[in-house]
């Protein structure tokens, strides 16, 4: 898609003195240069051209409050007038653009607020004194691709680890949480060995009740065979006393 209709569709029926952010990745320049971006946008803050086939920005509009320039992947060389043009740039991303020495970036010397610059993937990185000679032409500089001259990580951008850290809540109630779920284990341990205990118990009751029943059986037979034996024993003595009249006789 050409850049002048990617503009006017980004617009979406608004006033562009109202248009405070626009992004045009990747749509394409006919000529090289900016196009469908006017001096109507005096409300842009940040303007992102990424990868859109600019081979200069000779024809950027007058963006007075413009703070933010993504220009990365595009075939820049000269920078002349920028400075002119966006004033209150603090952030500038020339990155895989064809900026080959230091006086390629002078003009950047009137960016008076310019805190972050990022060159990577240009050849001009390739310098021996690279980030010394650009932080020497550009006192201004805090950043450079990223790092200050002590080589300490830019980190402006917010770290959305901590925000859920706090989220999850105070790093105490997990373990009380814990403490809950052991006593109830152990109060159902304790309920487990109660009933068994009690299980045990009834079995050795009705152990003893069933040696109870046998033993009152084990006598009832030794009395029956008593009986039977007196009986027997009486039949011989009877026996016998008819016998010995007989011998009288």
């Amino acid at each position: 898609m050409e850049m002048k209709k990617r503009i006017s569709l980004e617009l979406r029926n608004r006033n562009p003195a109202e248009v405070a952010e626009l992004v045009v990745d990747n749509c394409r320049s006919s000529d090289g240069e900016v196009e469908g971006l006017t001096d109507e946008y005096t409300g842009l803050e940040i303007l992102s051209m990424v990868n859109v086939g600019l081979s200069s920005l000779s024809k950027l509009p007058s963006l007075p409050k413009l703070r933010t320039l993504e220009v990365s992947d595009n075939s820049i060389s000269g920078l002349d007038a920028l400075a002119e043009k966006c004033p209150s740039l603090t952030y500038l991303n020339l990155s895989g653009n064809k900026i080959k020495e230091l006086s390629s970036i002078e003009a950047l010397q009137n960016l008076k607020n310019l805190k972050s610059l990022d060159l990577y993937s240009c050849d001009i990185t390739s310098l021996g004194d690279y980030r010394e000679g650009v932080f020497e032409l550009l006192p201004q500089l805090t950043y450079l691709d990223g790092y200050d001259q002590e080589d300490n990580e830019d980190n402006d951008v917010p770290d959305s680890d901590n925000d859920e850290d706090d989220e999850a809540g105070p790093p105490g109630d997990d373990d009380d949480d814990d403490d809950d779920d052991d006593e109830e284990d152990e109060g159902s341990e304790g309920d487990e060995d109660e009933v068994g205990l009690s299980y045990l118990m009834k079995e050795g009751i009705q152990d003893e009740e069933d040696d109870g029943d046998y033993v009152e059986e084990e006598e009832d037979d030794e009395e029956d065979g008593d009986v039977g034996g007196a009986a027997v024993k009486g039949e011989k003595r009877k026996r016998d006393a008819e016998d010995e009249d007989d011998d009288d006789e």
